[in-house]
């Protein structure tokens, strides 16, 4: 292969003094020098100087034609894959087209009884003692705002469900503790978690780095997980847990003081299609339609067991009628009147 024409551009008389004869030879070799073979050293030295001056841009074609007869590789995109074979493009176009699903955590919202503007939110649920269910809705506008916090790390970035244990009872205080890290994607806004022990914990959907950054998107509600003898595990379907609705309602913090999100509320309503929690708590939509409907007189008897579900700090004190009611380990109880 011919020299860099940089390299014949600091061929000076100085530089090539020092050089044996056999070098010098050779450099003209490659330079394409005439007659070099018979050429003694000061005129090896004259003949290149003088090539070096006049002929650069001959020996850059010298040097291009050195390459003719050895593979030059194909014109390269992102990734360093050629993509001059159309099958080959199309096939990184539908790879980069399904990452970016897959990372897209945009979700569409609930059929609500009552318009409302999306929003994000994020439900956890307890559906047994082994079993948390983990529901959320995404906007567009929150997934841009992690693109633009993240910067140029969002290209490293996946989905992160992670469930935090709650050391204490106080919230916000940085007693949170991370104790899991899901792999998430795009197209869900259910999650089912297993888990082992009875504890009180949170979820949260963001994204994390390659070098371990983590965006947060939206957080969920704490709850408390029973224990193993407690509870039996819960369908996981909708439709088939409106005997046990009232059960996780109170397991998910539903009835806790504590509990000062209204998102748990909400999303049972919708998807059970009546009012859940106490009276007074109870959202406007569940009033009657027509106020000024008519009110009709009549008697009504109703000969049924009612089961009361509730959750409370685990050492209250709790009683219906009178009779005392006991209280879980998580603070859950169930009574009949």
């Amino acid at each position: 292969m011919a020299p860099h024409p940089g390299v014949a551009a600091l061929m000076t008389t100085a530089s090539l003094k020092d050089k044996p004869v056999r070098d010098l030879a050779r450099m003209a070799k490659q330079f394409g020098v005439a007659g070099w073979h018979s050429m003694r050293k000061d005129q090896l030295i004259k003949a290149l100087v003088r090539k070096a001056k006049s002929g650069l841009p001959k020996m850059a074609v010298a040097a291009d034609r050195a390459t003719v007869g050895r593979a030059r590789p194909a014109p390269r995109t992102d990734g360093g894959l050629p993509t001059t074979d159309p099958e080959v493009a199309r096939r990184i176009a539908e790879a980069r087209e399904r990452l970016a699903r897959a990372k897209n955590l945009t979700t569409r919202p609930e059929n609500a009884r009552t318009p409302r503007a999306q929003r994000d939110r994020m439900v956890l649920m307890v559906r047994g003692p082994h079993w948390l269910h983990a529901f959320w809705e995404l906007t567009p506008r929150s997934i841009e705002r992690a693109r633009a916090a993240l910067g140029q790390e969002w290209h490293t970035a996946r989905p992160i469900l992670r469930v935090l244990r709650i050391e204490s009872s106080l919230q916000g205080t940085g007693s949170e503790r991370v104790i899991r890290e899901i792999d998430v994607h795009g197209g869900v806004k259910n999650w089912f978690v297993d888990v082992r022990d009875p504890m009180r914990c949170r979820v949260d959907i963001g994204y994390q780095t390659g070098s371990g950054r983590y965006h947060a998107l939206v957080r969920s509600n704490a709850v408390n997980t029973p224990n193993a003898s407690q509870s039996d595990t819960l369908d996981a379907h909708w439709g088939e847990i409106l005997g046990d609705c009232d059960r996780i309602y109170a397991m998910s913090g539903g009835y806790s003081p504590e509990n000062n999100s209204t998102e748990l509320q909400e999303l049972f309503e919708e998807r059970l299609q009546r009012p859940m929690g106490p009276p007074v708590n109870r959202s406007p939509a569940a009033k009657a339609d027509d106020e000024d409907a008519p009110v009709i007189d009549f008697q009504l008897e109703v000969d049924a067991e009612v089961i009361v579900y509730g959750a409370t700090q685990p050492d209250a004190h709790v009683t219906l009628q009178g009779e005392p009611v006991k209280v879980q380990s998580d603070g859950t109880f169930t009574g009949s009147p």
